[in-house]
């Protein structure tokens, strides 16, 4: 008998009892379109999250201080007060780096006219707009001549702008008080919204480190330095030139650990990945088991289908037909209802991600290699729980089938 014969019995068989073989292919359905689903909602939620970190500047790299150690007790990640404008101005002067950043920073209340604004201040210099690739709403960035004299100039986020100015209004040269100090306003940053930590970036301002350690903080040191690296092939290296140089400045000896922490754009990314990735794997686990189910539900039908059609594959056995015919449609059988279950399942898996992205407005992102990885796990269930009832089915005794009542 040729395979086309046989692949057209299958078919007809398939199409004898429309409403089973569609609940059959059922489990299939829901198995795919929970695998689907759920590695879009987590694909999705790792690329946000990785846009969020890249948002943060270009070729980043932050340097921030290390624990302190006295009398034999340690501080906590932070404490240490070694981190200094010198360790900034020796990294300007290493090959890999194209900008370095000294920050610092203060809390305090912002005063204009009636109205008062509570906001985190940050002191740094010029080169943060092109680390972090922020453009201006209105106005401009303060200038290297005002962080040499200490100017009491402050740019601020949209956010602080809002709520001292009312949206839509430039204030820029607008004069407002910070604790018994009076700043020019210089200008408005663009909206960069949440940052991969969840802090909202617009509200903020930014005056010079200089302003911010001689007239507000009164700190000698700094609360971090940035570092933007030529070329993100050159980060890695940036990052260990870095390292070296610090420890130097430092007096660190090689393996002790140092004052200081080194973080990379790939290093946050990792860190705030790891949990998604481990509940994405596991919920697709979850769905994968569903899969086995749906197969276990096609093995059972088939079995059932065996049982219900031995006469006709008695008389197929009969009249000529081989078992490895008999072996192969049934198969047919079972590799179909999982095939084109899968197929809707997928159908059904985008749906799903489409209207969580549109609707509950979470990101999704559905990988070429799931969808492939389930059109072949559907196939492979087909097989594996469709080979038993079809060896069982050809394996039948043509007599004994034709007497089976």
């Amino acid at each position: 008998m040729s395979i086309f014969m046989t692949i057209r019995i299958a078919m007809k068989a398939l199409a004898r009892n429309k409403l089973r073989t569609a609940l059959t292919m059922l489990g299939m359905i829901i198995g795919v379109a929970a695998v689907i689903a759920m590695v879009a909602l987590g694909s999705g939620a790792q690329a946000m999250i990785e846009d969020q970190v890249k948002a943060q500047g270009t070729n980043l790299i932050t340097i921030f201080p290390g624990f302190s150690m006295g009398g034999g007790a340690k501080g906590g990640a932070g404490s240490s007060t070694r981190l200094v404008e010198e360790d900034a101005k020796a990294l300007r002067e290493l090959p890999e780096i194209a900008y370095v950043c000294e920050m610092v920073n203060t809390r305090s209340q912002l005063i204009y006219g009636n109205q008062n604004w509570q906001t985190n201040i940050e002191g740094t210099n010029v080169d943060l707009p092109l680390i972090r690739s922020w453009q201006m709403m209105y106005g401009g960035f303060f200038t290297a001549e005002d962080v040499r004299s200490a100017s009491k100039v402050i740019v601020l986020g949209a956010n602080v702008a809002d709520n001292l100015f009312g949206e839509g209004i430039d204030p820029t040269d607008t004069i407002i008080r910070v604790r018994n100090h009076v700043f020019k306003v210089l200008g408005v940053m663009a909206r960069k919204g949440a940052s991969g930590g969840g802090q909202n970036q617009d509200d903020q301002v930014f005056a010079p480190y200089t302003t911010v350690m001689k007239k507000l903080s009164g700190q000698q040191n700094l609360n971090r330095i940035l570092v933007s690296a030529r070329s993100a092939e050159e980060v890695a290296t940036a990052a260990q030139s870095v390292d070296a140089t610090l420890r130097a400045r430092h007096e660190i000896a090689p393996g002790d650990t140092p004052d200081f922490m080194v973080q990379t754009q790939d290093d946050i990314v990792a860190l705030r990945t790891q949990t998604t990735s481990t509940m994405t794997t596991l919920l697709a686990g979850v769905a994968f088991v569903s899969l086995v189910v749906g197969g276990i539900g096609i093995m059972n039908i088939m079995l059932v289908s065996v049982t219900e059609r031995t006469r006709e594959i008695g008389l197929r056995l009969a009249i000529g037909a081989r078992s490895s015919d008999v072996l192969f449609q049934f198969l047919i059988e079972a590799v179909v209802i999982s095939l084109v279950g899968g197929a809707i399942g997928i159908g059904l898996g985008y749906g799903v991600a489409w209207g969580v992205r549109t609707y509950q407005q979470w990101p999704t992102l559905v990988p070429p290699d799931a969808v492939v990885t389930a059109v072949l796990f559907s196939a492979v269930v087909g097989i594996f729980f469709g080979f038993y009832p079809a060896r069982k089915a050809a394996g039948l005794d043509p007599i004994e089938a034709l007497r089976f009542e």
